[in-house]
């Protein structure tokens, strides 16, 4: 079975007991990987997508530094040993 991995940010890592690398058995889009994550990380997946399933609008995803939103989203394509990259987006002004 193939195996991804997930980049967890140091904000989220409170939702899986610390770690910052989480291996999951790999799926063939991003949506199918996150559908994954659900089952062993349950409160870390609610915090990427919404209660309809869908990314939230203030966590950016990448699979192997391509930005899923700016292609295919969910449905992005995941190739074996695919390393995703979770990130939560920074608001900030002026100082």
């Amino acid at each position: 079975m193939s195996q991804v991995v997930v980049l967890v940010p140091g904000a989220l890592r409170g939702e899986t007991g610390g770690q910052g690398r989480l291996t999951v058995p790999g799926g063939t889009t991003l949506g199918a990987v996150l559908d994954q994550l659900a089952v062993a990380w349950p409160r870390l997946e609610r915090r990427i997508r919404d209660e309809r399933g869908e990314l939230r609008r203030y966590v950016n995803v990448y699979v192997n530094g391509e930005d899923c939103r700016a292609g295919a989203g969910q449905g992005m394509p995941v190739p074996e040993g695919a390393e995703i990259q979770v990130l939560p987006s920074v608001a900030g002004g002026s100082a």
